[in-house]
């Protein structure tokens, strides 16, 4: 149970979707301190200045003006954090697993053989004809009537 799961985890698709989703909520932090604290209040823009701190308030007294350099700031700054947390914490541990599969020095998820895949295909192929699949017969005999000791040669 933990080899399968550990072979789940490893396939890349599972990990890229992982970053995927944790990225995309960092960015939305960034997309809405823009959003809310710069083009909101250029829209608001009707005249006058003032500046205070990493804040500029275009029109004096009229808080909907105000751009918040320092809220976009420390969005973006929480952004490389978490991209940074996500970097070293998932994506270059998976990288440096991978590579020492390449180089085989760990084993990689299992894959079936050729024989186990062959052995699938026929098995199917016989309950679509519907007919048992080697070795699952109880009956004990074969076509021709002679024991098999519980083996049905199709």
């Amino acid at each position: 149970m933990l080899k399968g799961f550990k072979d789940f985890i490893m396939r890349g698709n599972v990990l890229d979707l992982a970053v995927a989703v944790v990225i995309g909520s960092a960015f939305t932090a960034v997309v809405t301190a823009v959003v809310t604290n710069l083009i909101k209040p250029l829209v608001a823009v009707f005249g006058g200045h003032n500046v205070d701190g990493f804040a500029y308030t275009i029109i004096k007294g009229n808080q909907a003006t105000t751009l918040q350099f320092d809220t976009v700031i420390t969005a973006v700054i929480n952004f490389f954090i978490v991209a940074l947390v996500v970097y070293l914490g998932i994506v270059y541990p998976v990288k440096k697993v991978q590579e020492r599969r390449k180089r085989g020095l760990e084993a990689g998820p299992s894959e079936p053989t050729d024989v186990e895949l062959l052995t699938e295909i026929r098995d199917l192929l016989l309950e679509q004809q519907g007919r048992a699949p080697r070795g699952t017969s109880t009956s004990g005999t074969t076509e021709g009537g002679t024991s098999t000791s519980g083996i049905s040669r199709s």
